[in-house]
């Protein structure tokens, strides 16, 4: 990898050197990557948003100011737009929710309990999935967004084409209902 500073690469990738854009995805790649992977939920999705990037940074590099943001700072916004821009383009919402319920649980992952306590961990992520799956749809998707994408409350309206105070309430009831019917399984 090269020892040039962000801003030099810039520059050359301003000029059309090829071999700055590699070493900027180098430097970078994962970071891009991981941005697009939380907010896609596919490693597909993330990697298509992650090529993406590189090729804006690469189309693009006129235009970056190192006195607006750092290198990393400006890639990490291109993969955060990207990522949502992939998620209102997708198909549907309907089909990325079926793999909603399954990210649930990660939350409560058996790796590393004591063998005792697999049976507990497995009714307790019984009663979260059914939990979750009779939360009516809306309020699934609006949590699902918020806490497994990352999306803010804002991006959640304008992906769901939906009022912001009807998706902050989709959430708080989502989390009420959970919270009231999961409650002696909170610590």
């Amino acid at each position: 990898m090269t020892s040039a500073t962000d801003e030099e690469l810039m520059q050359r990738i301003a000029q059309g050197d090829a071999t700055a854009v590699r070493d900027l995805y180098r430097r970078y790649g994962r970071v891009v990557y991981g941005i697009a992977l939380t907010i896609c939920g596919s490693r597909d999705s993330a990697e298509e948003v992650a090529q993406d990037v590189f090729v804006r940074a690469w189309k693009n590099a006129g235009r970056y100011q190192s006195d607006k943001a750092r290198v990393v700072t400006w890639l990490a916004r291109i993969a955060r737009n990207a990522a949502i821009d992939a998620l209102r383009s997708s198909a549907s919402l309907g089909g990325r929710m079926e793999s909603a319920e399954i990210s649930f649980d990660h939350l409560l992952d058996p790796r590393g309990v004591d063998p005792g306590d697999s049976a507990q961990l497995s009714q307790r992520r019984n009663r979260v999935r059914a939990a979750v799956s009779r939360l009516p749809r809306d309020q699934r998707h609006a949590l699902f967004l918020a806490f497994f994408r990352g999306l803010t409350h804002r991006e959640i309206a304008e992906l769901l084409a939906a009022p912001l105070g009807t998706v902050k309430t989709r959430i708080r009831d989502a989390l009420s209902a959970l919270r009231g019917e999961l409650e002696e399984e909170l610590p």
